[in-house]
């Protein structure tokens, strides 16, 4: 069994550029049965384009055959060499090349155009012997990829697979190393650790725990990587607070597994409102706020926090 047999579509895209050398090595004989000048497969759509419709811009063929204009250009600077085209600036923008046939290149195109319709008939015969029409099936695959691109389907089947390891644990006193470590760690890195932070952290069940509050934290590969606290306010009031995720696993979703366990559990006490402090300076931190459903409050509290300078609310519904 060879690597593509074994791997199957874990490689596809290798699979594709296999076949791709496969058929640009076996075109670069067909260019030779048709002419004796030299003539690259490369340069076929930028060539057959400007003789086909002369007088485009180099931009112009980037755009109509799908390529970048550096990439163009770069052809174009080959059929210039190969006196197959040639480039005159533009008439009404000096700045813009007009790209044509040459004398060799206008020569070579009736040539061209009945290679093209013989390797038409060629090709048409060679998807007719395979099962699946291989070009339908490269137009679907060019559709289904512009609809959602390969890393993103690759994210979302990595982020569904560590969603299944991630564990969301109540807060256990062996548990508070952690729940120390992982918010001073974020805390120092933008701020300062203030006296507010040192009395929660060290002492959670007292200032937590015992006042109508809970800990949530996520465990991930053996390790805990991320926590979150609901401190009770009123009868139906939560602050939701000392939310950190470890560096290490940033990207991975599990701030968003947090916070909404966190909501869950702030609507299963009756909490009817949720209302947090941040600092407008931490992007990340308020875009997953407002992903969970917060929203800026004018209806600000005193904080205890130098480093507050945002408040924002999330109103529960039954």
């Amino acid at each position: 069994m060879n690597l593509f047999d074994e791997l199957g579509p874990a490689i596809l895209g290798s699979r594709l550029r296999r076949l791709n050398e496969v058929m640009t090595g076996q075109a670069a004989e067909v260019y030779a049965l048709y002419q004796e000048v030299p003539f690259e497969p490369r340069w076929f759509p930028v060539f057959y384009t400007v003789a086909s419709q002369p007088g485009l811009h180099v931009g112009d063929v980037a755009e109509r055959i799908g390529q970048t204009h550096a990439a163009v250009s770069q052809v174009v600077k080959d059929l210039v060499k190969h006196e197959l085209v040639s480039v005159q600036r533009g008439e009404a923008d000096q700045r813009r090349s007009i790209i044509t046939l040459a004398d060799k290149g206008t020569k070579l195109w009736p040539i061209l155009q009945q290679q093209v319709a013989d390797v038409r008939r060629a090709n048409e015969a060679l998807l007719a012997e395979t099962r699946h029409n291989l070009l339908l099936a490269i137009e679907e695959m060019e559709y289904a990829l512009s609809r959602q691109s390969l890393a993103a389907r690759a994210k979302a089947v990595r982020d569904a697979r560590i969603a299944d390891e991630i564990r969301l644990l109540e807060y256990q006193p062996q548990y508070q190393p952690d729940f120390k470590r992982l918010n001073v760690e974020w805390i120092e890195q933008y701020f300062r650790v203030e006296e507010a932070d040192l009395k929660a952290l060290d002492h959670p069940n007292e200032y937590i725990l015992q006042r109508g509050g809970h800990i949530l934290l996520a465990e991930y590969q053996g390790q805990i990587v991320g926590t979150c606290a609901l401190l009770k306010m009123e009868a139906d009031t939560y602050e939701l607070a000392k939310m950190a995720v470890s560096p290490t696993t940033q990207g991975l979703g599990i701030g968003f597994r947090l916070g909404q366990a966190a909501i869950d559990k702030a609507r299963n006490l009756g909490a009817k409102r949720l209302y947090l402090e941040s600092n407008t300076k931490l992007t990340p931190a308020i875009n997953l706020y407002h992903k969970l459903g917060f929203e800026k409050t004018v209806d600000c509290l005193p904080s205890p926090y130098e480093r507050c300078n945002i408040q924002m609310e999330l109103l529960l519904t039954a």
